[in-house]
């Protein structure tokens, strides 16, 4: 315990002397750079633009639409009033599926599974349940019909509206979730 007390103050010692031995006061140097700066003629300070006076916006959502809704809403009266038209037409007699609930951005892939050589895909709702589809099967609010499934994504085909009592067809996928 000696040998450390000794050696300890020792190695202090060596580095007081070291220290001492850094300080050289030779500014001569930087003294002339500041001497010649401080000889330099001073320039007129540039006054600051004026700045432009911004008329307040109030913005009054009253009457439009939610931005964070879907742009196609189906309206059921839509369906009744049209539904003699000819052309592309969604089939209002089918039974509806229980994906057909939500909406297309409250559906997220999130797997496939292969069962009996069929590929089928794995689709989690916005209430956390996982429902189990494969081709043919529907699902959103725009009658999406499920066309292929593949490892990454979803191919769906939607009818949806497209002028006062024609609808048109609209292809649409959803990729499974990272």
């Amino acid at each position: 315990m000696l040998n450390f007390k000794v050696i300890f103050q020792i190695n202090n010692c060596w580095c007081l002397f070291l220290l001492t031995a850094c300080g050289n006061n030779n500014f001569t140097d930087l003294n002339t750079y500041i001497a010649t700066i401080k000889a330099q003629p001073k320039s007129a300070i540039e006054s600051l633009p004026e700045t432009k006076i911004v008329e307040a916006f109030v913005f009054n959502p009253e009457g439009l639409r939610d931005p964070f809704k879907p742009l196609v809403q189906i309206d059921q009266n839509l369906l009744t009033d049209f539904s003699a038209a000819g052309g592309i037409q969604p089939d209002i007699t089918r039974r509806k599926e229980d994906l057909e609930a939500f909406s297309l951005e409250a559906l997220k892939m999130v797997g496939t599974l292969t069962m009996k050589s069929i590929l089928w895909a794995l689709v989690k709702a916005d209430d956390g349940t996982i429902h189990r589809v494969q081709a043919g099967h529907y699902m959103g609010k725009n009658f999406g019909k499920i066309v292929s499934i593949s490892i990454d994504k979803i191919e769906l085909m939607e009818i949806v509206p497209d002028k006062p009592g024609a609808w048109r067809e609209q292809q649409t996928s959803l990729k499974l979730l990272e």
